[in-house]
């Protein structure tokens, strides 16, 4: 190989990462004011482009590698033919990927529940949208790396679609409690939280009985879902302080040994 030869091979090369350290440079201000999912799939197909094109470009250069690089190029219907066929399921998560880009069911930083028949494939937020998979971190800290084809066939549950998050909360108190104030609690617990949206307007209801107690039942609601999380948290200890305090009987199963002489 000449030196002029190495010289075109560097301005190449260094073009293209010019180009990928733009792309990359353009979509991290994007980004920051918008964590949509397409903005993450397009920036790898932009920058798989300008790979693609470096190598093609660099290869018309030399006439060692012009003439086949004409052949393939001649040739692209067979070469796509048999590209597709020895990585068709590569490819089908870059389609889906496409379709889940554009189509936008969840974006980066979103909590989703993916579900497949009866069974949670993974639940926790969008960390990454790459052209072949989706990566989840889930609430124990692991990352689920799911296949876009996967999460394009799915049903995916994203509680940043709504606006409030509801929570039911039931409870038990015993038949000989006073019901009326265990309701009255259950109502000031809620509405006295800081990250609940509930008022003494909000109603507790009695669900129905059991072989235990009256079971009484309410919705807390909330911001969003990390919210929801600390705040029901916060009124089942409460319930159990309060209703402890004022005597309300919060009844549970015990269980007798009797040892045989």
């Amino acid at each position: 190989m000449t030196i002029n030869q190495i010289i075109i091979v560097v301005i190449f090369i260094s073009i293209a990462c010019l180009l990928t350290q733009i792309v990359n440079l353009v979509f991290r201000r994007l980004e920051k004011k918008n964590k949509a999912a397409h903005l993450r799939f397009s920036r790898g197909i932009i920058k798989a482009l300008i790979i693609v094109l470096t190598v093609y470009t660099l290869a018309q250069q030399f006439e060692v590698t012009k003439d086949m690089s004409t052949a393939l190029l001649q040739s692209g219907s067979l070469v796509i033919a048999v590209a597709t066929f020895a990585a068709q399921h590569a490819l089908s998560n870059v389609i889906s990927g496409f379709s889940l880009a554009f189509s936008k069911p969840y974006n980066v930083n979103d909590k989703i529940r993916v579900s497949q028949g009866n069974s949670v494939i993974a639940e926790g937020i969008v960390t990454d949208i790459t052209l072949r998979h989706t990566i989840i971190s889930q609430f124990n800290d692991e990352s689920c790396i799911v296949p876009n084809s996967v999460m394009d066939s799915a049903v995916i549950i994203n509680t940043n679609y709504t606006e409030n998050i509801g929570n039911f909360m039931e409870i038990t108190v015993g038949y000989d409690s006073d019901i009326e104030k265990a309701i009255e609690l259950m109502k000031q617990i809620c509405a006295e939280h800081e990250l609940t949206l509930n008022t003494l307007e909000n109603n507790v209801f009695v669900k129905g009985y059991s072989a235990d107690g009256v079971i009484l039942k309410t919705t807390v609601w909330t911001k969003n879902l990390d919210d929801s999380f600390h705040a029901c948290s916060d009124i089942r200890l409460a319930l159990v302080q309060q209703y402890l305090k004022h005597g309300i009987e919060i009844p549970y199963q015990t269980v007798t040994v009797t040892k045989k002489e």
